[in-house]
């Protein structure tokens, strides 16, 4: 059986607060942001949205381009370390307002990754005959866990939600292969404390820059592809270098890398299923192409896969 993904939906707030708005609020500027880490705006969800509103909306879009209803889902994960609360879970109360009430639900937390760690935990449900439909969402709401008077870190992280129905698809299409990891050892890395992000930015981005390229190309030859066959890459939008570093050892043109981190900036595990629903959206992604979506977080974590796309 072959499994992949036959939808995708995404959700940004309206909100949106760029560089300059930046520098108003703390000692930094346009010119060392954008060159730093690429990012030039983000989007900012206001004080009555939460992850769950942007949750919902990216998964209404998804079931809508899947041609499934609520009804037909058998498994909600939602992937998040900003839930409205500790519980009930973000997928419990998607659940309800979908009115999905023959799925079960759980939400994941690996940060960054957590969208992959979903997709694969969603892959082995279906794959194991338990389940047909999983609903995958990566949704946070980073702005109320930033501190706004760390230069280091304020100027990176965005709010949104990102979604994907995993199902049964041709068996020449689908997940061809993955890898799944972790590091607890580097926890300190990044994590959160009083209620706020804290990283030690040279050592995250020292694991990101080999991590990245490394896992990228690991699932390309586990898929029995070689680097050329890549159609399409979907890293994890958390720094525009880092991002450079696995287009580049892929050996890809920059085309045919998504970049939405100069719009929405780091949106944690939201990150990589907006990326690739704008990517499917706008025409880029077609029948048949192979993509190599990868991503890694807090944790440490980490996550990659190669895709032959469609249904």
């Amino acid at each position: 059986m072959a499994t992949g993904i036959i939808g995708v939906g995404h959700y940004v707030p309206e909100r949106v607060l760029t560089n300059f708005d930046l520098e108003e609020i703390v000692d930094t500027n346009d010119e060392w942001i954008r060159t730093r880490t690429g990012i030039e705006t983000r989007h900012i969800a206001d004080d009555g949205e939460d992850t769950s509103d942007m949750a919902y909306q990216a998964a209404v879009s998804a079931l809508a381009d899947a041609d499934l209803e609520a009804k037909d889902l058998d498994l909600i994960l939602v992937a998040t370390i900003t839930p409205d609360q500790p519980f009930p879970s973000v997928s419990c109360q998607i659940q309800d307002r979908l009115g999905a009430s023959q799925a079960a639900t759980m939400d994941i937390s690996a940060a960054c990754a957590g969208f992959m760690y979903g997709v694969i935990t969603a892959k082995q449900f279906i794959e194991g005959g338990l389940y047909h439909n999983v609903l995958v969402i990566g949704a946070e709401k980073l702005s109320k866990i930033t501190d706004w008077t760390d230069r280091n870190t304020c100027v990176l992280f965005g709010d949104g939600a990102g979604a994907a129905v995993v199902s049964s698809v041709s068996d020449d299409r689908g997940i061809l292969s993955f890898e799944l990891g972790a590091d607890g050892s580097g926890g300190q890395a990044l994590y959160q404390e009083d209620d706020k992000i804290r990283m030690n930015g040279r050592e995250v981005f020292k694991f990101a820059v080999r991590q990245m390229p490394e896992s990228s190309v690991k699932v390309v030859e586990k898929a029995g592809l070689q680097k050329e066959d890549v159609d399409y890459l979907i890293p994890h939008q958390a720094n525009i270098r880092i991002m450079e570093a696995a287009r580049n050892r892929l050996g890809i043109s920059e085309d045919k890398m998504a970049c939405s981190i100069k719009k929405y900036g780091n949106t944690s595990a939201a990150s990589i299923p907006i990326a690739l629903s704008e990517e499917v959206k706008a025409g880029k992604i077609k029948d048949g192409d192979h993509i190599v979506l990868v991503g890694f977080g807090g944790g440490l974590t980490w996550g990659a896969m190669a895709i032959r796309w469609g249904k």
